[in-house]
């Protein structure tokens, strides 16, 4: 652990980036050698999920781009980033061929039943950045190996903008793992399909975001 690095502050996130650890030590290797299992997301439209806009980075980029300043070069959707440690060399079929320098913004809605404190996990190789309701929660940035981080927010009843920033520099190992822990339990890849609109949502409002937690990392 580098000096000055804060130290996870709870049971459950030491013991999830933990996990992590393992995780990274006994699969990186037969990841790397076989079919990727996972996708960044498909050209199938899902109106619940999460829609990403992917961007062309200039080569030998280090940090994430100023999105508003680039044109997307088309759109994918997914439910999860469910992306673990894996060699990546297919692109994007359907919509750019490119598997390193690219970046892609993910956004999508939160419907949130129950307020609480809703911590968050992400891992990702290279940077990556998570922001609710526009605050930032997690940030990931620059170009590195596959690493995590966590953090957390107290959530409102209500609508909740996500934004996840992901960018790929150098070839070919990639990751891109988004986690949740809801109030009262344990950590899951989130899935949008959990937070989904429910009936009467129409009359909803718009939640608020407050108590965001300072990131700890692994």
């Amino acid at each position: 652990m580098a000096p000055g690095i804060p130290q996870p502050h709870s049971y459950v996130e030491r013991t999830f980036n933990m996990r992590i650890a393992a995780v990274l030590l006994t699969m990186t290797p037969l990841l790397a050698q076989e079919k990727p299992a996972y996708t960044f997301g498909t050209t199938v439209v899902n109106s619940a999920g999460l829609r990403g806009r992917l961007f062309l980075m200039e080569r030998e980029s280090e940090k994430l781009p100023n999105f508003k300043k680039h044109r997307p070069v088309g759109d994918i959707y997914t439910t999860t980033l469910n992306v673990w440690p894996q060699s990546f060399a297919e692109g994007f079929p359907n919509v750019a061929d490119r598997f390193e320098w690219f970046a892609i913004e993910y956004t999508g809605k939160l419907w949130i039943e129950r307020p609480g404190l809703y911590r968050f996990s992400l891992l990702s190789d290279d940077g990556s950045r998570l922001s609710i309701d526009g605050k930032q929660v997690i940030d990931l940035d620059g170009v590195h190996a596959a690493m995590a981080a966590s953090g957390g927010a107290h959530l409102s009843r209500g609508v909740h903008d996500i934004k996840v920033e992901y960018f790929q520099g150098p070839r070919f190992n990639v990751a891109l793992v988004l986690a949740v822990a809801p109030p009262g339990e344990g950590w899951r890849v989130l899935n949008m399909d959990d937070f989904k609109p429910p009936a009467g949502s129409q009359e909803w409002e718009k939640g608020k975001i407050s108590q965001v937690q300072p990131q700890t990392f692994r």
